[in-house]
């Protein structure tokens, strides 16, 4: 699945656009590498993401097309 999808579905960034610009502007480092937004996630990876006050890291747990509210935070760890 896309960097900026995965940030999208689980609801790490709100809009696939602004996980998407972010991307283009360097604020999102898949294993310490800035990254693309057409980046291939896997299970594994550790995401930083450099916007606002706090980064925020997290490692990949599963990579799924769809989820919900509830069930969004089950595919990523803080880290």
């Amino acid at each position: 699945m896309r960097l900026d999808k995965y940030l999208k579905v689980t609801r790490l960034i709100k809009r696939r656009t602004i996980a998407n610009e972010a991307c283009d502007a360097g604020k999102i480092l898949v294993n310490d590498k800035i990254a693309r937004a057409s980046y291939d996630v896997k299970v594994g990876d550790e995401i930083l993401i450099n916007m606002g006050m706090k980064p925020l890291k997290v490692r990949v747990l599963s990579v799924s097309e769809y989820a919900t509210k509830e069930n969004a935070s089950e595919n990523y760890e803080v880290i």
